[in-house]
């Protein structure tokens, strides 16, 4: 399952059943568990630990420093799941002693060509990353967001759960979740409703959502009257306490 050609470093532990290809190289810190296939020409070095049955590519690189002028050697992390597609020519790095020291991706996540992880981003479960999708340092990508080709995202941000963002966007504040953006730099565009028809979201509280947003986007109250109203709504539409702990989390504001 090893092709003779690739590189693995005394200390690295495979589980059975990976499949590492020709000419990856494989450092020395790394764990890799039952089932995941490492592509030719990869590279996965540093303290990085990756779960069961992912798909790796060919020429992506996994694990290195930060490139983050502060790293200083330290031994920080990358942590991949379970389930996860990472295709050609993606980069994640690991994390930085200026945060937790880690860089996390959940389980069941669809990432594609020429994705880039900072140090220290969190992203969660069920996402999916098209083509030159971009995250600075310190970003946190929550489940079910859907990032569109060559996406920039401004380091500190977060990508809330649902939301979906089109081609080129340039996220320099947080993205609500459930909703649609777009644009540089990214502005609202109303709610990601067929992505929640997919994932089994009712009509009534797709209809609830909706309200919210135009709470939110379109009633002209600032944002401290508009999450009053919120508050009022989760009754009706529970699902809206997502978006209210999402904007209490909020600390480079969200796009408006």
């Amino acid at each position: 399952m090893i092709h003779p050609t690739a590189i693995i470093e005394s200390g690295a532990r495979l589980a059975a059943g990976v499949r590492v290809g020709p000419y990856a190289v494989i450092g020395s810190h790394v764990s890799i568990g039952e089932g995941t296939s490492v592509g030719a020409h990869a590279v996965i070095t540093g303290h990085t630990r990756i779960g069961a049955n992912n798909r790796i590519f060919q020429f992506v690189s996994l694990g290195e420093i930060p490139q983050d002028k502060k790293y200083g050697g330290e031994p920080t992390r990358l942590e991949i799941g379970d389930e996860n597609t990472i295709r050609e020519f993606c980069t994640f790095n690991c994390g930085t002693v200026q945060d937790a020291g880690v860089t996390r991706v959940g389980n069941d996540n669809w990432i594609m060509a020429y994705v880039h992880l900072a140090h220290d981003c969190q992203v969660g479960n069920h996402t999916i990353f098209a083509n030159n999708a971009q995250l600075a340092g310190h970003v946190r990508v929550e489940d079910h967001a859907i990032l569109g080709g060559f996406t920039e995202v401004h380091q500190f941000c977060r990508v809330g759960a649902h939301s979906i963002t089109a081609l080129g966007t340039v996220v320099l504040k947080d993205v609500t979740p459930f909703v649609m953006a777009s644009g540089n730099a990214a502005r609202p565009h109303g709610i990601n409703v067929e992505g929640l028809k997919r994932r089994g979201f009712t009509a009534a509280a797709i209809a609830g959502l909706r309200r919210a947003y135009r709470t939110l986007y379109k009633s002209r109250l600032t944002l401290n009257d508009a999450r009053l109203e919120l508050e009022r709504q989760v009754a009706e539409t529970p699902e809206v306490r997502v978006i209210l702990d999402f904007l209490a989390g909020s600390k480079r504001g969200i796009i408006r």
